[in-house]
């Protein structure tokens, strides 16, 4: 598999099928269908794009962007994908249409214990910025809080060539 096969357009209703067959092989406390939806439908800060090989959705990010911040609410690749580099991808993606929709940080909640998701947002600049207890409803897991000040969108751009 060439990770530069890849390619990002806008979540639409029509992929939340697929989205939630990513988002429970992922998850222990998967959000549900109707959460989507309402993301996709009602929610106006909200900003979801999905990464395809081809025809196969296979992974998907979302964000909701509020004034000058961004906030990364999920980001998953579908496990028969994983360790070719896509997770960072979608994050860059992700990154890019933060800075152009006019945000300046993005924050996002990891579980304490996710250590591979934590190396990867470190390695983007994330810092550490505190401890949300109990955070994980299914098992009252603590989440750490990261944050990152965005770089300009061409430093962004360059690094996802």
């Amino acid at each position: 598999m060439n990770p530069n096969e890849v390619s990002f357009r806008r979540m639409t209703v029509r992929d939340v099928d697929h989205v939630m067959n990513i988002e429970k092989a992922s998850f222990t406390a998967p959000w549900s269908r109707n959460a989507f939806l309402g993301e996709l439908t009602e929610n106006h800060f909200a900003h979801y794009v999905v990464m395809t090989l081809g025809d196969e959705l296979i992974g998907y990010g979302g964000m909701w962007v509020i004034i000058d911040e961004a906030h990364v609410t999920n980001i998953a690749v579908y496990p028969t994908y994983r360790g070719h580099k896509l997770g960072e991808r979608l994050l860059r993606r992700l990154m890019a249409e933060a800075i152009a929709k006019g945000a300046r940080k993005m924050t996002l909640e990891v579980r304490v214990t996710n250590t591979p998701a934590k190396g990867l947002y470190r390695k983007l600049g994330f810092e550490d910025g505190g401890i949300r207890k109990g955070y994980y409803t299914d098992n009252r897991e603590d989440a750490l809080v990261m944050y990152v000040t965005l770089p300009a969108l061409g430093e962004i751009v360059d690094a996802m060539e």
